[in-house]
């Protein structure tokens, strides 16, 4: 067990650090805790676990291949990835901004929405590449280093994706006019679109 402790650290960390940090599916959750509240953005969270874990296993068995076998696939995931961003992007930036209301006339994403975004989320393409392609090994121990980075990013993924949407219903309480919100919503769907960065580069 000992000689595993630094595999599975540096695994956790490397988790953690891609993870943890800006990227589409944690700047869209800040925004939905800030429109809609934690409990209404539980779904979104949920969507994001189960679509990354399957995307995960989907990598692990041998989907990422395809990239290289036949790139125009990368090229058209790209495609359709920055068509989508997008189009999340505006509606975050058009989302309902009153501060008066429950926000029923827009929905937060649903769990199979968020699941299916994952497969055209260049983030998490990428994660997940560099996760099998990374911590994986080889023979017999290949399906169980699979699993276990699967359990590290749902780990990960359980105890920072609700702190990323906390974080957004903190500031959406802060913000207690019409205009501070419609600011939050255009500087919000500003940054989810600047996603496309990591499409395009």
């Amino acid at each position: 067990m000992e000689d595993e402790l630094p595999y599975l650290l540096a695994l956790a960390l490397f988790a953690l650090s891609t993870a943890g940090t800006p990227g589409p599916n944690n700047l869209m959750l800040t925004a939905s805790g800030a429109t809609y509240g934690f409990v209404r953005s539980i779904p979104h969270m949920l969507g994001i676990l189960i679509g990354f874990a399957i995307l995960l296993s989907a990598v692990a068995a041998g989907l990422g291949s395809i990239f290289q076998m036949w790139p125009l696939t990368h090229t058209l995931l790209k495609v359709i990835g920055t068509i989508y961003l997008f189009y999340l992007a505006w509606k975050i930036a058009n989302a309902n901004a009153s501060p008066d209301d429950n926000h029923e006339s827009s929905q937060p994403l649903s769990t199979w929405q968020a699941a299916g975004f994952q497969f055209v989320n260049p983030k998490a393409w990428i994660m997940c590449i560099t996760a099998i392609s990374s911590f994986t090994k080889g023979g017999d121990q290949y399906v169980i280093s699979a699993l276990l980075i699967i359990a590290a990013y749902s780990l990960v993924m359980v105890n920072t994706l609700p702190i990323w949407t906390l974080f957004g219903k903190l500031i959406g309480q802060k913000l207690k006019t019409q205009r501070a919100r419609v600011r939050f919503n255009y500087m919000m769907g500003g940054l989810t679109a600047s996603s496309v960065l990591m499409i395009i580069f």
